[in-house]
């Protein structure tokens, strides 16, 4: 397993419009949302009716529970009409804490406790939203180990 090489940091993130899927989804079934919100967002995409502006994400409007409230999809450079379970949504300009995370999905549970950790250490305030940058997109064959997501917590400011 790769290891982490950068440490966590905070940065101000400005607003940003997304066209997304939302949701409130038990953590049980969080794969066949994802799976299903990227298909949508993915037609929409190959009939030109969105173009992402970065890489897929996914938005927590609250730490992760047995059930959780998100939006899933991806940042755009203009607002699109909302058609079928895609609307328009946005990342608020925030002050965060940062972290990338270099591997499987798997090993995200981990990487978004070392980001808590080095936050509470630095006495800062997590706050909501709580987001996931997928950095590199997964292909059939790829080594799941290349895989880049970079991790983002709302601080108090």
């Amino acid at each position: 397993m790769r290891r982490n090489a950068e440490e966590p940091r905070v940065v101000d993130v400005g607003e940003q419009t997304t066209a997304v899927v939302a949701g409130e989804v038990p953590m049980s079934e969080l794969r066949e949302f994802f799976d299903a919100a990227f298909h949508e967002l993915g037609q929409r995409i190959d009939r030109g009716e969105l173009r992402p502006a970065g890489p897929a994400l996914s938005l927590y409007h609250s730490e992760p529970g047995p059930v959780v409230q998100l939006e899933v999809g991806f940042p755009l450079e203009h607002k699109v009409a909302p058609a079928g379970s895609v609307v328009v949504g946005r990342i608020p300009a925030t002050r965060a804490v940062t972290y990338t995370h270099r591997g499987n999905y798997d090993g995200l549970g981990s990487s978004w406790e070392k980001l808590r950790a080095w936050a509470q250490e630095r006495h800062l305030r997590l706050a909501a939203p709580l987001w996931e940058v997928y950095v590199t997109e997964p292909h059939p064959g790829d080594d799941p180990e290349d895989m880049v997501t970079e991790l983002y917590w709302a601080v108090e400011t």
